[in-house]
């Protein structure tokens, strides 16, 4: 059996684990139930993958997002591990073959969501499985403390009924202590092995300015900094509006969002990533798989949705050790407009109801009724029939999801497909008319097999690549081969998918959770209030909040984020006055420096430190100082 190094060093070539990720895969590998708090960029997912690979059986891995799934899914396929989640869609037929394959297939994980957990038939199926380990991620949805609570994540104990030889970890990257104790409560941990990794950044400076011409200051920092960068704003269309600005004041950006087409995204991460274009304005929806070392400045534009959401994101600066930015653009008026936008977007219990009601109208479904199909949604549709604001119903549709009353799938990725409609002869004559799109059709017919039989899936960005042209010519080709009937073309498509996993019972419905919600839209603007206190918060390091806020309370100041350099230029400088008085003396405590000097003691602590920081002057065993 190899050891936990070896998997590492084989699957993903890494000689050594990062701080803390050994000792957490010695415990599950120990069978020890664990708890795992690595803030973002710690590498959380090694901690259950390396030991999933080590132990016999399946790993099952409850995720709260379809496209972070599918993310890892797919990292794992390409590393040759096989790894497998259940589509949207998949009939009772395809899902009896799909845990076939798991059982005798020598698949290693399956990723399964915490609403799809509930299924009777799911849990039958798992309790085939020959399971070692059970993976709980993003694990502070578990708690009605935690920043993005799911109610359907309290169901993830059934697991423990199934499988109770089975070795559970829990993993998250932002977890306040009472969530903490919140998740090893409900999952029913007896004293469980907690490992949890400080989230002092000492090279990320936390720099909040407020100021009322935002896109000025933007300008400024990307004028002196040209390493890559992430702006985040908070609506799809400034991701647009912020690009378009930068790139016509001669920087290079991409955007991007959750609206935005699988190839488009794709082009937008990679051309980043490549730093063909090193600025990237996005949504916060640009967050999954992103692991680049080298990211210099992180900009809030607008206000993060909570502490949480702040530190994961400002935390994708620096990673490579280097001195990075996490910088706020605020005002007066901003803040107020968080306040204004969090009343207007946050759904009341009533227009949930509303909402929940419309949705079975709007498809037609009858009293009673249950349709296991999905349904194809397009919300701005759905908003402009019944006179919903977008925004608010999109998070009312999102409450419905984590609570367990629709599966909501706001980004299907479904791949686009074709089919030939003619047979290879008549396709033969065709390249021949058109020289410019042989190579192409030659390439297609290649890729990909079954194109005469049925429709077959493609990759318009991969297509393009093994074609030696750009992924926009690939579709430019495509529609034109549709166009004159020699293919039938169905791009991806950006509508959503919706299940109902309830028979339509209206009120009595949303009436069962309404406890649920309304704790939910409490903790929404406790969240937002907690941040808010946070930006205004200009006397305490921005270092110390962070930590305070997530339970670490022994810590000095950063001495970098923008309260330490505005107390820094208050400080009288008497370096020089210390150094000569320690130089006359050898050594020195600080008591005894404050006594001889004319200055506040205060101002006089700081300059040692200071002066320690940069290896002027030593600190014996005696706490005296002495010159370097």
């Amino acid at each position: 059996m190899a050891t936990s190094s070896e998997i590492l060093k084989k699957y993903w070539g890494f000689n050594s684990f990062r701080p803390l990720q050994e000792e957490i895969i010695n415990a599950v590998l120990e069978n020890k139930n664990t708890i795992a708090l690595l803030p973002t960029g710690g590498g959380k997912s090694l901690c259950f993958q390396v030991p999933a690979l080590v132990k016999e059986g399946i790993c099952i891995v409850i995720s709260p997002l379809i496209a972070l799934m599918e993310d890892q899914v797919n990292n794992l396929k390409e590393k040759g591990i096989k790894a497998m989640t259940i589509p949207s869609g998949t009939s009772q037929d395809e899902m009896i073959t799909l845990f076939d394959n798991l059982r005798f297939g020598n698949y290693k994980f399956l990723y399964v969501s915490p609403e799809r957990l509930q299924s009777k038939f799911i849990q039958d199926k798992i309790s085939q499985l020959n399971v070692s380990l059970i993976a709980i991620d993003e694990a502070h949805c578990i708690s009605e403390w935690g920043h993005d609570f799911r109610p359907s994540y309290l169901q993830t104990h059934i697991l423990k009924e199934i499988h109770p030889n089975a070795t559970f970890i829990a993993l998250t990257a932002t977890a306040t202590p009472k969530v903490l104790h919140n998740i090893a409560t409900i999952l029913a941990f007896n004293n469980p092995n907690v490992f949890q990794k400080s989230f002092k950044r000492e090279n990320l400076a936390y720099q909040i300015y407020f100021t009322e011409d935002k896109l000025y200051k933007l300008n400024r920092i990307f004028t002196k900094t040209k390493e890559p960068a992430i702006v985040y704003v908070n609506t799809r269309n400034k991701t647009k509006e912020i690009s378009a600005y930068l790139n016509a004041n001669g920087f290079k950006t991409e955007f991007y969002h959750g609206g935005l087409s699988p190839i488009e995204k794709k082009m937008a991460f990679d051309n980043w990533m490549s730093e063909k274009t090193p600025i990237i304005v996005a949504t916060n929806a640009f967050g999954m798989g992103i692991d680049k070392a080298n990211v210099k400045v992180v900009v809030h534009f607008n206000l993060p949705n909570s502490v949480e959401n702040y530190v994961q994101e400002a935390g994708r600066g620096g990673r490579n050790g280097n001195k990075a930015f996490s910088v706020v653009l605020t005002n007066n008026a901003d803040i107020l407009s968080t306040k204004e936008i969090q009343q207007k977007s946050l759904p009341s219990l009533e227009e949930i109801k509303q909402i929940h009601l419309k949705l079975y109208q709007h498809f037609q479904i009858a009293k009673g009724e249950l349709i296991e199909d999905n349904f194809d949604f397009n919300l701005l549709a759905f908003c402009n029939k019944y006179n919903f604001i977008p925004n608010k119903t999109f998070n009312a549709l999102q409450i419905l999801h984590n609570n367990g009353v629709i599966q909501f799938n706001n980004n299907p990725k479904q791949k686009s497909t074709i089919l030939f409609l003619v047979n290879s002869n008549r396709i033969i004559q065709y390249a021949k008319s058109h020289p410019k799109k042989k190579e192409f059709i030659t390439t297609l017919l290649r890729l990909y097999g079954g194109v005469f039989e049925q429709a077959v899936k493609i990759d318009e960005f991969f297509l393009g690549k093994k074609a030696g042209i750009t992924s926009w010519t690939v579709i430019e080709y495509l529609e034109k081969l549709e166009e004159d009937t020699i293919i039938e073309y169905s791009k991806s498509s950006n509508n959503s998918e919706l299940y109902f996993l309830h028979p339509r019972e209206d009120d009595k419905t949303i009436n069962r959770i309404s406890k649920n919600i309304k704790s939910y839209l409490k903790q929404k603007h406790a969240k937002t209030e907690e941040l808010i206190q946070f930006i205004k918060n200009d006397t305490t390091c921005r270092s110390i909040q962070v930590l305070n806020y997530f339970g670490e309370s022994k810590s000095s100041i950063c001495g970098i984020c923008d309260v330490c350099l505005q107390q820094k230029s208050k400080i009288k400088n008497v370096t020089k006055e210390i150094t000569q008085l320690i130089q006359q003396h050898k050594e020195l405590s600080s008591k005894e420096i404050a006594e001889q000097l004319p200055f506040k003691e205060a101002d006089i602590l700081i300059n040692l430190r200071n002066l320690l920081s940069e290896e002027k002057i030593g600190l014996n065993n005696y706490n005296k100082y002495f010159l370097l």
